[in-house]
């Protein structure tokens, strides 16, 4: 299965509950951090909801 690197770029400060649950659910804490994820349509929904806070990069 297709790899892809999500890289939090933006601070979770002033952002709902949900946005931020969503960012730790994907396993990001610190800006500038990059995590690894299979490119699966529960990952995509989730980068979706938080496309404004991160940079995604296909591999």
């Amino acid at each position: 299965m297709a790899k892809i690197k999500v890289k939090k770029i933006k601070s979770a400060i002033n952002r709902t509950q949900r946005q931020k649950r969503t960012l730790e659910a994907l396993g990001l804490k610190k800006i500038g951090q990059v995590v690894e994820h299979d490119n699966t349509p529960n990952i995509l929904g989730m980068i979706k909801k938080v496309n404004h806070l991160v940079s995604v990069e296909t591999k």
